[in-house]
């Protein structure tokens, strides 16, 4: 929504003024002045946004109108910073500095009365109809489009069906609720729909009831649709409040017999309350069914709710096919090639399929197909064509806290189908100014809430985990990309420069209003060839799915000289090398680069704003020339090889770094000085030769004891002239990292006696002990070691034979992986024991694997044992909700009749 970036970039601008004035020493009165316009514009936003109409044309006017002017302010503030900052720092001698101020004040100022003018203007033209409305107007059209997908039976489902309608007959006496979750359009209300009309079904219960739930729903409403099944509907029973009609319905309910209520499309778990409040607990069997897009909607109704699988691609062209031509005719040959195309382009949604079904039913004509094939994704979000999916998808994001919609809408700027790293995406929202802090919230753990959020909605998805369950990478589906790249285009959240669809040549968007512009790397020596100057560019974003530096670009100047205000420059795919001209952008808060640098320069040490710093080159290791420690805003400092860093300057005055991440950093850079200073630190990668390093007496490591809030560390050993010595784990190891949660040691080789020292640590969750992390024949538990919270243990190439460990030695353990342990002849049988153990992996470790599936089958029988107890002899009836699950690389049939 245009209101929602507009705010944003108020908020923005609030905080620069602050910022500004504390740097330059400006009058109190000028700063005061500022601020007061621009919290009066921001509380006018605020109430505006619950009176107008968010789609009139009349208030998207105003606030582009507003935005151009807001945005104006912010370039002369931001280049007002730079001359106070050269000032301060006497970098250039600056005649009649406070003259230069005082005309910047006076020109900030009659651009905020410009603003003020507009507003004024417009005071009284948006109190027309209220927010509440569109919303409604937005569910009826989304219901319309899911009688679209329910009007034809969807392919695909009749696993799904199967599987619920198990989950629905069988399982506990108790009432028990059953979600089904899933993406918009994936088809969640047809499977319930296939379900409710099933024979299965109307057998089983004795009572079925269809419930629209919505976006808009009202609890009483519910209620008394659910009623009128039972009986009809008076004026008494319409006002009555909702303890009285439940009372009234669960009497109903507990006369007759076994019930099924469907609750289709639910966004709020308190209505999955309110409904089991309403059953009567009889042990009849009731049941619940609920559709929702909200994975925490479905697991508070049910901790093992039912996710919606995507179409395989042959399925959706089957439906394609189907809607297009009828369930009886195939599709000709000469359109089946473009047809699995089109089809494989809507990613396996149903809605997506039936809307460009569509567009094809009734055309024959190759070049129409192809010309369908060509821009599927214009053909799903299309603001003139009421049959495409935007409405339907606008649900979710209207339904998105104010807060999260600018983060959502950032997810658009990389490419489509691209996997986006989690710490990258929250490190950049970070650098936008997208995520305000909270009390006793870091911003790094509000942006990873966000993010968990946007996965529970199912806005975005998880592409991979690690082993800790913690999201790596994660995308949105197509059909949401194509959502952000419009509303962020429409709404000036963002800009692309792409290539143009009816001529050669580039389609580059407005410079002069542009404040995020993407690029993909094929374009980009076009783009810059026409030396473009794009003052008002703060973030410019050129993502690549090639390797990282894959492409040189003919002059790296003209890049710089092309965005001189911008504040966030990711350009990781593309060769970079430092020029004078960069020492300019002074703004950058975030740099993602790539190169052959052997260093950082001195010069980026002036970039006071820079919060992450991600430098990936081909040199062996890379030396930071740059007084890191006067950077009091660096949070995250990303290098792919070991850093080595100056130490800081005895004289300064400044307090404690503020950065919480280091990776990498050679071992000769921990000194005593580095770490005393860097003492907010909670992730340090250290990779190069560690025998030194570890050395009790004379090593870098006892000042680790300085690190009180260090709760990630790697110990990456390289080989070298070091590997004749033996490297060894401190005694005082877990004395120093008190709060340790997280350790990956490689190629350390301790000897496996010293693994129990690591028991000590007594936080620690995962650890992940890489290629000769540890070193001999027997590792052997039983003589002390306990690791009480640890729940992720990863081995990789250890040469270990024996391993020795009780069911006390892993007390929560969940996870187990195995990866080329290939000497190791039996996992300890007394794993079997560890009731949180829920998954074990073995890969290329084969001489274990019998014993793995002696665990596994031993592991079924105390689950079988357990449902015994809790539910007596007739265990069928008891709910799989105990897993267990043992994976083994190359695949192997894990058959327990076979030990």
């Amino acid at each position: 929504m245009a209101d929602v970036v507009l705010k944003f970039v108020v908020e923005n601008l609030l905080a620069i003024i602050k910022e500004t004035w504390k740097l330059i020493g400006g009058a109190k009165e000028d700063c005061a002045q500022l601020l007061e316009e621009v919290d009066s514009l921001k509380a006018f936003l605020e109430d505006a946004a619950h009176y107008r109409q968010s789609n009139s044309k009349q208030w998207k006017h105003f606030v582009n109108k507003v935005q151009v002017i807001v945005y104006k302010a912010e370039d002369l503030i931001d280049k007002l910073h730079i001359q106070a900052k050269q000032h301060q720092e006497k970098y250039r001698v600056l005649t009649n500095y406070a003259k230069t101020v005082k005309e910047c004040v006076i020109n900030i100022k009659a651009v905020l009365d410009k603003v003020k003018k507009i507003r004024e203007e417009n005071q009284h033209a948006f109190q027309a109809k209220p927010m509440l409305h569109f919303q409604q107007e937005i569910v009826a059209h989304g219901s319309q489009k899911e009688t679209l997908l329910e009007e034809t039976e969807v392919v695909g489902f009749d696993e799904e069906t199967e599987t619920v309608i198990k989950r629905l007959v069988e399982g506990t006496d108790d009432l028990d609720a059953i979600p089904v979750v899933g993406l918009p359009g994936l088809g969640k209300t047809t499977l319930a729909l296939k379900i409710y009309k099933d024979s299965q079904i109307s057998y089983h219960f004795y009572t079925t009831i269809w419930i629209k739930v919505g976006l808009q729903y009202k609890l009483t409403e519910v209620f008394l649709s659910i009623l009128k099944v039972f009986a009809k509907l008076t004026k008494e029973h319409q006002d009555m409040n909702v303890n009285d009609l439940a009372k009234i319905i669960r009497e109903f309910i507990s006369k007759g017999g076994k019930c099924l209520i469907v609750l289709d499309d639910v966004w709020e778990p308190n209505v999955v309350h309110a409904i089991k409040e309403a059953f009567p607990k009889n042990k009849k069997g009731h049941r619940i069914m609920i559709t929702t897009r909200d994975a925490s909607v479905a697991r508070y109704a049910n901790a093992h709710p039912h996710s919606l699988k995507f179409l395989k691609d042959e399925e959706s062209f089957q439906l394609l096919e189907n809607r297009v031509f009828g369930s009886n005719v195939r599709c000709p040959e000469e359109l089946i090639a473009r047809g699995k195309s089109i089809a494989k382009q809507c990613s396996g949604v149903p809605l997506a399929v039936v809307v460009i079904a569509g567009a094809l039913r009734g055309r024959t004509s190759e070049r129409w197909w192809q010309m369908v094939k060509d821009n599927v994704g214009n053909h799903l979000i299309n603001k003139d064509d009421p049959e495409s999916c935007l409405k339907y998808v606008e649900m979710s994001y209207i339904h998105l806290p104010e807060k999260m919609k600018a983060c959502f809408l950032y997810c658009g700027a990389f490419p489509q189908g691209f996997e986006i790293p989690a710490w990258k995406l929250i490190r950049l929202w970070i650098s936008e100014g997208l995520i305000n802090s909270e009390l006793n919230a870091t911003l790094e753990e509000m942006a990873e809430q966000y993010l968990n959020e946007l996965i529970n909605r199912n806005l975005v998805m998880v592409m991979q985990k690690r082993v800790d369950g913690l999201v790596k990478t994660c995308r949105i589906h197509d059909m949401l990309h194509q959502f952000c790249k419009m509303e962020a285009k429409s709404e000036g959240f963002f800009q692309e420069v792409c290539e143009k669809t009816d001529q050669p040549g580039l389609s580059i968007p407005d410079l002069d209003t542009s404040r995020r512009l993407l690029i993909q790397l094929p374009l980009l020596e076009a783009f810059i060839s026409k030396e473009p100057f794009a003052e008002h560019v703060r973030s410019f974003l050129c993502f690549s799915k090639k390797h990282k530096g894959s492409e040189q670009l003919s002059d790296i100047r003209l890049l710089h000289k092309a965005f001189p205000l911008v504040r966030v420059l990711d350009i990781e795919s593309l060769d970079f090398s430092f020029s004078n001209l960069f020492k300019e952008l002074y703004h950058l808060r975030y740099i993602a680069i790539s190169g052959n640098c052997a260093s950082l320069p001195a010069f980026v040490g002036k970039f006071w704003n820079l919060q992450t710093l991600i430098l990936n080159t081909k040199a062996s290791t890379i030396e930071i020339k740059a007084d890191i420690w006067n950077m009091l805003q660096l949070r995250h400092l990303h290098t792919n090889v070991p850093a080595k860093l100056t130490s800081p300057a005895t004289q300064t005055t400044y307090g404690s770094s503020c950065l919480q991440t280091l990776s990498k950093v050679a071992p000769g850079s921990c000194g005593e000085d580095v770490l005393l200073r860097a003492c907010n630190l909670k992730k340090v990668s250290i990779q190069g030769e560690m025998a030194e390093f570890l050395e009790t007496n004379k090593g870098g490591f006892r000042n680790f004891a300085k690190l009180k809030f260090l709760e990630h560390l790697k110990l990456l050993n390289d080989f070298g002239r070091s590997m004749r010595k033996v490297v060894q784990l401190p005694p005082a190891f877990a004395e120093y990292l008190q709060k340790l949660n997280k350790l990956t040691l490689s190629h350390t080789k301790f000897p496996w006696s010293d693994a129990n020292i690591l028991a000590r640590l007594e936080c620690l969750e995962v650890l992940k002990l890489k290629e000769n992390a540890f070193s001999g024949t027997t590792w052997d538990l039983d003589i002390g070691g306990c690791f009480s919270q640890l729940k992720v243990l990863f081995i990789q190439r250890a040469d270990f034979e024996i391993w020795k460990a009780s069911d006390l030695s892993f007390q929560r353990l969940k996870c187990l992986v195995l990866i080329s342990c290939d000497k190791l002849e039996v996992v300890p049988f007394e794993l079997a024991g560890v009731s949180s153990l829920q998954q074990m992996t073995l890969e290329n470790t084969n001489k274990a694997i019998k014993s793995a599936k002696a665990i596994e089958c031993r592991k079924r029988e105390l689950i079988q044992e357990s449902k015994k107890r809790k539910f007596g002899m007739d265990i069928s009836q008891a709910p799989d909700s105990s897993k267990f699950k043992l994976m083994i690389f190359p695949p192997e049939t894990s058959d327990c009749n076979a030990i």
